[in-house]
């Protein structure tokens, strides 16, 4: 298990690992870029992501556009990846931990616990991330998020 925390800020000097490319995926992910977490994704239809938002979505298009409503809603959300276990192959890293932080609207917050995977493949010499699977264990914070979000 690994004490590190990974929210986009960390100073990796490995930049050819799956932990860079993680990294970048959230330091993407809380500053709403878009277009950073495009690169970060494999553009296939076996691309999938299963999450408390969008349920299954598969091939990068379905999972664009969950990104896209969120980053462009009226609701801003910041998780960083703790707790976490990682195999790293030559060509495959597996990431599985859990998620915390938050998600803001106003003067309202809303803290955030995540069960959290996330698969990466080593694509045309690049890491890319293939699988997203996020699952809020508490029914009632579940409910809370997405009403949160969806507004």
């Amino acid at each position: 298990m690994s004490d590190l925390v990974i929210n986009g800020h960390q100073q990796l000097t490995n930049q050819t690992s799956a932990l860079f490319a993680l990294n970048q995926f959230y330091h993407a992910f809380n500053q709403r870029n878009l277009m950073a977490v495009k690169q970060n994704w494999w553009h296939s239809d076996n691309a999938i992501m299963s999450n408390p938002l969008g349920g299954i979505k598969r091939g990068w298009n379905q999972i664009e556009d969950v990104y896209d409503r969120l980053f462009h809603g009226h609701a801003k959300v910041f998780v960083e990846f703790h707790d976490f276990n990682y195999s790293e192959t030559e060509t495959c890293a597996v990431f599985i931990g859990r998620e915390r932080g938050w998600v803001r609207s106003g003067d309202v917050q809303l803290d955030l616990a995540i069960r959290t995977s996330r698969v990466f493949f080593k694509i045309e010499s690049q890491w890319r991330q293939v699988h997203h699977h996020g699952s809020i264990d508490n029914a009632e914070l579940l409910a809370n998020y997405q009403k949160f979000v969806v507004r």
